[in-house]
């Protein structure tokens, strides 16, 4: 299975109403399908927001190098595959799917080690289906819906 680079960026509202970036990544289906990446990790970090909820530049540049550290470290050999990205409302939140949760967790302290002690809190649940995916693909509109139907469900 070949990992491509290319995303989808889109603006929605969280929860409470404040703004959101969602930069999500395209063309997973085979991931998906294959049913080795059945554990979704949820990397949240939170900052202190402007007026908008969003980080500062310097926040959002310290950010940068943590998630690319993750990524690479993730997806050299597919252990894990970033999906999505979500900023808004004084957090940033990082998803994974991951084959194995102990092993992610390990290579996550490795992939971190060099930063000091980051601001993060880490969530695991079982999404064999892909839920959350599918729902941020949802926010992306008519741009997503080869992915979400097959042609005889439209």
């Amino acid at each position: 299975m070949k990992l491509s680079d290319n995303w989808f960026t889109t603006v929605t509202e969280s929860d409470n109403g404040a703004v959101m970036f969602v930069s999500g990544r395209d063309e997973v289906d085979a991931f998906m399908e294959s049913g080795k990446l059945r554990e979704r990790v949820e990397i949240t970090w939170p900052y202190e927001s402007d007026a908008q909820g969003m980080p500062t530049e310097e926040e959002s540049m310290r950010m940068e190098a943590p998630q690319e550290a993750l990524r690479k470290a993730m997806e050299k050999d597919k252990l894990a595959i970033l999906t999505g990205v979500y900023t808004g409302d004084g957090a940033r939140t990082w998803v994974f799917y991951t084959r194995n949760i102990p092993a992610f967790g390990e290579r996550l302290n490795q992939a971190l080690a060099p930063f000091e002690q980051l601001p993060i809190t880490i969530y695991t649940e079982k999404d064999a289906e892909w839920n959350e995916y599918r729902e941020m693909r949802t926010l992306c509109g008519d741009a997503c819906r080869d992915l979400l139907f097959d042609d005889d469900e439209e």
